[in-house]
């Protein structure tokens, strides 16, 4: 009963620290507004991006690098706010594969272009 009780700590412990987020914003410029959006979040009012997805790494790669792709939301091509977020199902998966596979969360914020 000892051994459970530390193990579910344990578990709970890991999947409260393997929970957070990166927020990283410029300080120069202003995000591009979006009138229609219906966000009660921190993104309230901005044109958000969000990419969900799987990146798939060989075992001796030490980085890797994702292109962020010019869509019709971003028309400066500049980014104002970059959030990665990091959740225990995506340390898992990579511990599961051994690093070859990452979940990755990543919300942004282009820049409001300049008249």
């Amino acid at each position: 009963m000892k051994l459970l009780k530390l193990l579910v700590l344990t578990l709970l412990v890991s999947m409260l620290t393997s929970c957070y987020s990166v927020r990283l914003r410029n300080v120069n410029g202003a995000p591009q507004l979006d009138p229609f959006s219906d966000r009660d979040d921190y993104y309230r009012g901005m044109a958000v991006v969000e990419k969900d997805t799987v990146i798939n790494m060989k075992l001796t790669s030490k980085d890797f690098t994702y292109l962020i792709k010019e869509e019709e939301l971003c028309e400066s091509g500049k980014l104002n706010m970059v959030e990665y977020r990091n959740t225990f199902g995506s340390v898992l998966l990579s511990a599961v594969t051994f690093g070859r596979k990452r979940k990755v969360k990543i919300k942004y914020v282009c820049e409001k272009p300049r008249n």
